[in-house]
């Protein structure tokens, strides 16, 4: 994969190259330390994948991603998880903090090369890779934490005016966002969305009766506006 690097600190710069010389999969390593000529060659050069600095005193790596006419992964970098949330509502391929060590990188780095193989495969199946259907969890803001949840944990999301209840199979999480955005954040592959209050995984659920669906003892509404799309899913899942 033709990579680049973009932080605005050198030493961090040398440290990631050492880790990288290490690994096949990255060719063609370019590294920036002034965030804008950085964005110039993503958009003049064929970049697979870039290491990206969230914390740059020209511009966040957040919005720098943000203005990419062309976008191609990203793997962004920080001292803190504190950005993390923001990362992958853009679909970043990962997220690692720093100081960075080996084995995440390549943890980072071979999920990459899944990212990569499935955009080889697009004038097979003439098909856009669904970047989220790669990921299997979510980060979610909660006070003052931002916590995993994987996808295969929740049992449904409830929309509660500002705040939204996740409900797992070992705990309820309550953050400040809205379903709307939330349902765009999920994959559609896994999730649907049945209620104007409620999304459910297609996975979890144990049956439909009449315009409600079980989730173990829970009985959860179907809106007459999501009954459309929701059908869609089922039928193209049933037998």
């Amino acid at each position: 994969m033709k990579s680049i690097i973009i932080d605005d600190e050198i030493s961090v710069i040398d440290s990631l190259k050492k880790l990288i010389s290490h690994l096949p999969l990255i060719t063609g390593l370019k590294s920036f330390t002034d965030p804008f000529e950085g964005l110039k060659f993503i958009q003049e050069n064929p970049v697979d994948l870039v290491f990206l600095d969230v914390e740059m005193p020209l511009i966040n790596g957040i919005d720098l991603i943000k203005s990419c006419e062309v976008r191609p992964q990203v793997i962004f970098m920080a001292s803190s998880n504190s950005f993390a949330i923001y990362g992958f509502e853009l679909e970043a391929t990962d997220f690692l903090i720093k100081p960075l060590s080996f084995d995440r990188l390549l943890k980072a780095v071979n999920k990459a090369e899944r990212i990569h193989n499935m955009i080889g495969l697009k004038s097979e199946s003439e098909q856009v890779p669904d970047y989220k259907s790669v990921r299997d969890f979510i980060l979610v803001k909660t006070g003052y934490n931002t916590i995993r949840i994987n996808f295969n944990d929740i049992l449904y999301c409830e929309g509660l005016k500002d705040y939204i209840k996740i409900h797992t199979v070992s705990k309820t999480i309550i953050t400040l966002n809205s379903l709307k955005k939330f349902e765009e954040i999920l994959p559609g592959n896994l999730f649907v969305r049945v209620h104007k209050s409620f999304i459910v995984p297609l996975s979890k659920i144990d049956s439909i009766q009449h315009n409600r669906i079980a989730i173990g003892k829970i009985m959860i509404p179907i809106g007459d506006n999501y009954k459309s799309v929701f059908n869609q899913k089922i039928l193209a899942i049933s037998v």
